[in-house]
């Protein structure tokens, strides 16, 4: 009667998910023993199922110390992380898939490497004004030096629009003084919507305590807002650079007109 007992509870514990000791659940999580105990005794770790006096933790255990550590990272201390854990419409986990959410619609592309010698013969540096371009060029971030006359191009779109820039004709020196006044430019329009976004639609949501059906409804006016903004500053632009350019141009023909007079 004892070994029956005895068997059906191994078995039992055999197909119990929890089969790390806290020492595998450390490995596991990437997250020291003396840290996840002192979760655990400040409440923020389910406690783990004990068998023969040993803890054992599974999968649970470990997404709730990646969560955890996550938070973390994006600022939040414990005593916040303890009472977002403790919320049960599930916000922690709403705010981390938000953040990854954000994360995977930002566009990225894949990068490139290229030679200082390819570099100075699509630009046409010369070898005087080369230490001076390629420091403007890693001060905006179009490459990375990584070693051995070798350069990364994060965003190979922007260097190639770059190159045509030069083989209408500008100097390089031009066209990365041209990057970095748009550049400057777009931060502080950027930072205009993303400012509309905070005060218009996430903090009247925080306010109201993030309820949980309306958490969809968030997700997609973040998602839309990027091709929005993008949308309306292409239209705005292309109306700018038309009046700029017939500007330009008007002044041109008033002088060549005043000249041949």
């Amino acid at each position: 009667m004892i070994a029956r007992v005895s068997t059906a509870r191994s078995l039992d514990d055999l197909d119990s998910p929890n089969q790390l000791t806290i020492e595998q659940l450390a490995a596991e999580s990437g997250m020291s023993v003396r840290n996840i105990r002192a979760h655990q005794a400040r409440g923020l770790l389910s406690p783990p199922e004990v068998r023969m006096r040993v803890g054992y933790y599974g999968p649970e255990h470990v997404s709730q110390l990646r969560l955890i550590r996550d938070l973390q990272n994006d600022g939040f201390n414990l005593g916040g992380i303890k009472r977002l854990l403790e919320d049960t419409e599930g916000t922690a986990e709403r705010l981390l898939q938000f953040k990854d959410a954000l994360s995977a619609s930002s566009p990225t592309e894949r990068a490139e490497m290229i030679t200082l010698r390819e570099l100075a013969r699509r630009f046409r540096v010369s070898a005087e004004d080369a230490p001076e371009v390629l420091a403007e060029a890693q001060r905006l971030g179009v490459i990375v030096p990584i070693g051995d006359d070798q350069y990364e191009v994060p965003s190979p779109s922007l260097l190639a629009v770059a190159e045509e820039v030069v083989a209408r004709g500008v100097s390089l020196q031009s066209a990365l003084a041209v990057l970095d006044e748009i550049e400057r430019h777009l931060d502080s329009v950027s930072r205009s919507f993303v400012d509309v976004f905070l005060g218009e639609v996430w903090k009247p949501f925080q306010q109201a305590d993030m309820p949980p059906e309306r958490w969809p409804e968030i997700e997609q006016a973040v998602q839309r807002l990027r091709p929005i903004a993008g949308e309306a500053l292409i239209t705005i632009f292309q109306q700018r650079l038309s009046t700029q350019i017939e500007g330009a141009f008007g002044e041109i023909t008033r002088r060549l007109s005043e000249r041949i007079q």
